[in-house]
């Protein structure tokens, strides 16, 4: 291709609403435009990247034995009706009747249709397990699309769905899935890419990972040991905490007045967050009361509380739902509220401390030296706390780091949750009906793309790695007016292209500066450049991106050196 007929131009200046790097150079070097929030055309360089990274999907998906389909966008309803997740689903799912009044939805994930699918292919135990793949758009109607590729409304995603006779057949299965995903992530070039525990979410399933591109920018937090072995996303991350038990002192009510927060009760009364017992209040859908109460130096998980008590929708309680079981918003605690109206859950961190100040719900009351085993019994008590930085690794006994990071793919482990709400049924080999178990395997693809970027860069631009570079090599000649230069440059484009080698022509005749910012732009990532001088001594220069460094080559050995340098990129990501 030559730089001349290449469609999209380089940007010099960063867009005002960009803050990442990736969303900085997808604008800047001509790989993406936006149509609006969070809706991006790919130019040709983008689209030639995309299919890239889209062909190593499918090569690892073929090697787990998986089949590819491909399922429609738009969806009944009813589909959605059937698995229950129409009515669960927020405003992100979006909704809308066709012009016959019917019901349709803008698929987000595609777990219903492809159940929908297999009830009517598959019957039989023997034809099972089967492993269905497609690469396709995605619509999920962000509040708050952003960060470029990292967060938005329509995307391309590979969403894969297995289907099991026993759920160690699942499981057997799943541990192939994971292994495929380290090698599509090693394959494009992500230099740090973790696998950790993660929270099931809308999908269902009990166990699920993510992998997670390590960046700066990321928006999921990670915990992680020094030495790796434990990670887990924030949602379900726990620690290796230590409480202390203590002789329980006499209950004394004492007087607060307009002291709300943990912070101003604490200075009050001479004392430590961690001697008080923090009250916090949910709602369900059902508007029906959720009573968290955690130590006071701890933050309610909001992911383990909803795990818990079974409810992904939950939200902050207001005062008069409060107030109708006997508590006072900013002086609550358990005890004296009406037992039958709220579901009280209790952390680990005030089960096992003593003496805590909670409170009395009482305006301006607290109570001192509370007790959890002689003030109040018969409620549940698991954890529901968030793990903090330096907190205790469960496993090594070091403090855990904390760590940024852009997810890119998760697995699940579904289990029966779809292919039983919507009656998908073989027969076993005693012709009995069974429900298949099911897991689901997911990949962002432009994400993918993006997150390359932003693991993969310097000042100037992307630092592509050979896999999925949208070429293998750029070819800049510099003044191809000179005759000399001219020729040569023609001579080795086409020689080149002759090789099978993807090759990026600027024959615009632009100042070397120039060309040299729009190549860091492009971030191909070896470059032969042209010039008078070098072509007098029968050289040509050899650069790869990202590099200081340069080699001058014999202008007879430049396609098999190229083509060695080009085996031996490969080599870093198989």
């Amino acid at each position: 291709m030559r730089m001349s007929q290449l469609v999209g131009r380089r940007i010099k200046e960063d867009p005002r609403d960009a803050v990442t790097p990736s969303h900085k150079f997808l604008i800047r070097g001509g790989y993406v435009r936006q149509v609006s929030a969070g809706i991006f055309s790919l130019l040709p360089i983008g689209k030639r990247i995309i299919t890239k990274i889209e062909a190593i999907i499918r090569e690892e998906m073929d090697r787990i034995d998986g089949q590819e389909v491909l399922m429609p966008v738009v969806l009944p309803a009813e589909l959605w009706e059937e698995s229950g997740r129409y009515a669960s689903v927020g405003p992100e799912l979006l909704r809308f009747k066709d012009r016959n009044g019917k019901d349709m939805i803008l698929a987000m994930t595609h777990e219903e249709a492809v159940v929908h699918l297999l009830r009517s292919e598959v019957s039989s135990y023997k034809q099972l397990p089967v492993m269905l793949y497609q690469i396709q758009t995605k619509y999920r109607d962000e509040a708050r699309a952003r960060g470029g590729l990292i967060r938005v409304r329509e995307f391309t995603m590979k969403d894969a769905y297995s289907f099991h006779t026993s759920q160690s057949c699942l499981e057997e299965y799943y541990q192939r899935a994971h292994e495929a995903y380290v090698r599509i992530f090693r394959r494009v070039g992500m230099v740090n890419t973790l696998s950790i525990e993660s929270n099931s979410g809308m999908m269902g399933g009990k166990v699920s990972h993510e992998f997670m591109a390590v960046s700066e920018h990321g928006e999921d937090t990670i915990f992680v040991s020094p030495d790796y072995s434990y990670r887990a996303n924030r949602e379900v991350a726990y620690a290796d905490w230590k409480f202390e038990k203590q002789s329980p002192l006499e209950l004394e009510k004492v007087h607060t007045p307009g002291r709300e927060s943990i912070e101003e009760v604490s200075e009050f009364l001479g004392l430590k967050p961690e001697n008080t017992g923090k009250a916090v209040f949910y709602k369900d859908q059902d508007n029906n009361l959720i009573f968290a109460m955690i130590r006071g130096d701890f933050e309610v998980n909001e992911s383990k509380l909803a795990n818990f008590v079974k409810c992904p929708g939950l939200e902050y309680a207001d005062d008069e739902l409060i107030r109708s079981v006997g508590a006072e918003p900013g002086f609550a605690s358990p005890m004296s509220i009406d037992r039958n109206k709220v579901r009280i859950v209790v952390d680990r961190s005030v089960a096992e401390s003593s003496n805590l100040v909670v409170g009395a719900n009482e305006k301006d009351y607290h109570y001192k030296n509370f007790n959890f085993d002689r003030d109040i019994k018969d409620v549940e008590v698991t954890d529901i706390a968030t793990v903090r930085e330096g907190d205790i690794c469960p496993l090594t006994g070091q403090p855990l780091k904390l760590e940024r990071g852009i997810e890119v793919g998760n697995i699940f482990q579904l289990g029966t949750k779809y292919s039983e709400a919507m009656n998908c049924r073989y027969l076993d080999e005693n012709g009995k009906s069974q429900i298949p178990v099911m897991g689901c395997y997911g990949i962002g693809v432009g994400r993918t793309m993006a997150s390359v970027i932003e693991q993969s860069h310097d000042e100037w631009g992307p630092i592509w790695p050979i896999t999925i570079a949208p070429y293998q090599v750029q070819l800049c000649a510099i003044n191809p007016k000179n005759a000399a230069v001219g020729d040569v440059s023609e001579q080795l484009y086409a020689a080149i292209k002759q090789a099978g080698v993807e090759v990026l022509y600027d024959d615009r005749g632009e100042k070397a500066g120039f060309m040299f910012n729009d190549a860091d732009l492009i971030g191909i990532p070896l470059r032969l450049v042209v010039s008078a001088k070098n072509v007098e001594n029968g050289q040509i220069e050899f650069k790869r991106r990202g590099a200081k460094d340069v080699e001058l080559w014999p202008l007879d050995q430049v396609i098999d050196k190229i083509k060695s340098v080009i085996a031996e990129e490969y080599k870093k990501f198989a």
